[in-house]
């Protein structure tokens, strides 16, 4: 199946957000409302419209789309900056055919090419590791909430760009709203 990966455009903010919507609704570990954290998202300063991507298959249709956000990684001394993944969704009838892992491994390499170098995910436990995601905790990085720590994961993007991280994740504010 032949799927376009590209930047999502402003006057596809409402498809994207039906898209989303879609893909969430029959998830059994869903608040059904991520089209609404995108859409707040979009409107805080932990938006990065590069890393806001679409996928559009062979009829020119949107089927998915992944958002990776600013959030920082706190301790005592020091404040990294870092990424969120969170959503990535494909609609119900497209999944299961590689397309959420093609819309990971594309914004991973573009947040890699703009200058970011690790991203914390909140994720299936089974799934986010074969991105190269490992439980948070390896670097003593932690949620800003109760989670298993098999589920709250990160990635360097750059080689040993946590090595010197520790901390409590804070997401934005579109995140808690």
């Amino acid at each position: 199946m032949k799927i376009l990966i590209r930047q999502e455009l402003t006057e596809e903010y409402n498809t994207t957000e039906m898209i989303v919507k879609r893909a969430f609704l029959n998830e059994v570990y869903s608040d059904k409302k991520e089209h609404l954290l995108i859409n707040r998202i979009r409107k805080s300063d932990a938006f990065i419209p590069e890393l806001s991507l679409v996928a559009i298959d062979q009829n020119k249709e949107m089927v998915g789309h992944i958002l990776l956000s600013k959030i920082t990684i706190v301790d005592a001394e020091k404040t990294v900056d870092s990424l969120a993944l969170a959503p990535v969704a494909v609609v119900p009838e497209y999944q299961k055919k590689g397309i959420g892992s093609q819309l990971i491994h594309d914004a991973l390499k573009k947040a890699k090419k703009i200058g970011y170098h690790s991203v914390i995910v909140l994720g299936h436990k089974n799934y986010y590791p074969k991105f190269g995601f490992k439980p948070a905790s390896l670097w003593n990085i932690r949620a800003p909430f109760e989670v298993p720590d098999e589920v709250f994961m990160a990635l360097e993007l750059t080689e040993n760009s946590l090595k010197n991280v520790q901390g409590v994740v804070r997401y934005s504010d579109a995140f808690s709203e």
